[in-house]
């Protein structure tokens, strides 16, 4: 095949309009504010509904909980269209991922801005050997199939409850997520759907607890 002159600097040209275009509609942070930080070791539970604090090996965490929601509600936000909301999660026991078998799971956790789904997902502290390895579908949302504590940041703590004397049952993540967002206030829930049927105990069994929440607006254009 063979290109008159004319048609190769309309090839070039289309080439170039491409690559800008592609430049020009990157996302670039204009600036963020951080509007609520809390690690709750100043005790703060301002602005919370259900909010309750527990010591867990000379942390001071929110939760512990089973079953429930806990919310945090900031008003007066400035100008954006992104949210982030940042969340340090402690998962705690005998919690059994994926299985829906209607006795022991799907052992689900989730996070809400104002009101909609930004995280559904389980979760599974779960030994994983070639006979036995109970899947859970973080760092995915409900459903897929990963490893127990796929996408941790600590695995190694003892659990709080039911496995309080053994190592590798409480696990710890970071999840952090973006969400388009303008209104002048928001209200981040955080909360789950476990399944423990099982058992005289079932916040011994399985319970989950947050080390520290972030919410930081951006402008992104």
């Amino acid at each position: 095949m063979h290109f008159h002159k004319s048609g190769s600097l309309s090839l070039v040209s289309f080439i170039l309009f491409l690559a800008l275009t592609m430049v020009s509609c990157e996302d670039t942070l204009e600036s963020q504010v951080m509007v609520y930080s809390n690690d709750f070791t100043t005790l703060d539970l301002a602005n919370f509904e259900n909010g309750k604090l527990f010591i867990f090996r000379q942390d001071t965490l929110l939760g512990y909980y089973h079953n429930e929601e806990a919310s945090v509600t900031i008003n007066e936000l400035p100008g954006h269209n992104v949210l982030k909301v940042e969340v340090e999660l402690w998962i705690h026991d005998s919690w059994d991922g994926n299985p829906d078998d209607g006795v022991s799971g799907p052992d689900i956790w989730y996070m809400q801005v104002d009101g909609q789904d930004v995280v559904r997902t389980t979760f599974s502290n779960s030994p994983c050997e070639s006979t036995f390895c109970l899947k859970q579908s973080y760092p995915n949302n409900y459903f897929r199939q990963n490893d127990p504590k796929s996408g941790a940041i600590e695995t190694n703590i003892p659990g709080l409850c039911l496995f309080g004397a053994f190592p590798r049952y409480t696990t710890k993540y970071r999840i952090s997520k973006m969400i388009r967002h303008t209104a002048p206030s928001v209200k981040v829930t955080l909360g789950d759907e476990l399944v423990q049927t099982n058992t005289a105990d079932p916040a011994c069994d399985e319970s989950w607890s947050v080390g520290k929440i972030e919410i930081t607006t951006m402008v992104v254009i």
